[in-house]
């Protein structure tokens, strides 16, 4: 499973114009059974994505890399690895 953790390199305005990409490029990710949650940070200076462990290191960093927020330089991407070893029965075997 991994943790994506984006900040912000541009300002909020520059941001704003890729938002709506941005979600689409989320929402495909998570019809593919990729991603697991997403969400803005607070303050809102990047966001973070919730990763399933059944996405290789590589296949992420393919699929980042499409991401409009990285196409455009808008946003740094920080990803971390790592194993659950416990989790809420709610999310099942989608870890």
């Amino acid at each position: 499973m991994f943790i994506v953790n984006l900040t912000y390199v541009k300002p909020l305005d520059e941001i704003e114009k890729y938002i709506a990409a941005h979600r689409e490029f989320l929402d495909m990710q998570y019809a593919n059974g990729i991603f697991l949650a997403s969400g803005p940070k607070n303050p809102r200076d990047g966001g973070i994505i919730l990763v399933s462990g059944d996405t290789s290191r590589n296949e992420l960093e393919t699929v980042l890399d499409s991401d409009p927020f990285k196409h455009h330089g808008l946003a740094e991407y920080h990803v971390t690895e790592f194993t659950p070893v416990k989790h809420t029965a709610a999310w099942g075997g989608r870890l």
